[in-house]
């Protein structure tokens, strides 16, 4: 995968938000898009649009397990709500799915975010340089 656009309602706050949470840097605006790119080079290109317009995503970052304390601490520093489920009823907690941990939140721009540390795939165990 080279890149996906991520609607929001702030191309910059969230572009902004994820890269803080995930310690990346956010790259130089072209037209419409604010971009960040992952360790492992996929692009997120933010888009800032219509209210109206926007649907709620979902967006998953496998991050090695020795880098997630230090994402978990930058996003409880946001005071955005996180939890330990899909459907938000643990709220406050982190879940250890898979052999290793994982949490939900939305960003500004009103995406599902998910960090995990063990991707679902029995087959794939090991996460990469993301």
């Amino acid at each position: 995968m080279n890149h996906l656009i991520v609607p929001s309602r702030n191309n910059r706050e969230s572009a902004e938000f994820l890269a803080n949470l995930l310690g990346l840097e956010v790259g130089e605006e072209w037209g419409p898009f604010i971009p960040v790119e992952t360790r492992n080079g996929v692009r997120l290109d933010f888009a800032t649009i219509p209210e109206e317009d926007l649907r709620l995503q979902h967006y998953c970052f496998l991050v090695p397990e020795d880098d997630f304390d230090a994402v978990f601490a930058r996003l409880v520093e946001t005071g955005v709500t996180y939890h330990a489920d899909p459907m938000g009823k643990q709220v406050g907690e982190i879940n250890h799915n898979h052999g290793g941990r994982g949490v939900y939140f939305l960003d500004p721009g009103g995406n599902g975010m998910e960090i995990i540390t063990q991707p679902y795939e029995p087959d794939r165990r090991r996460p990469a340089s993301w």
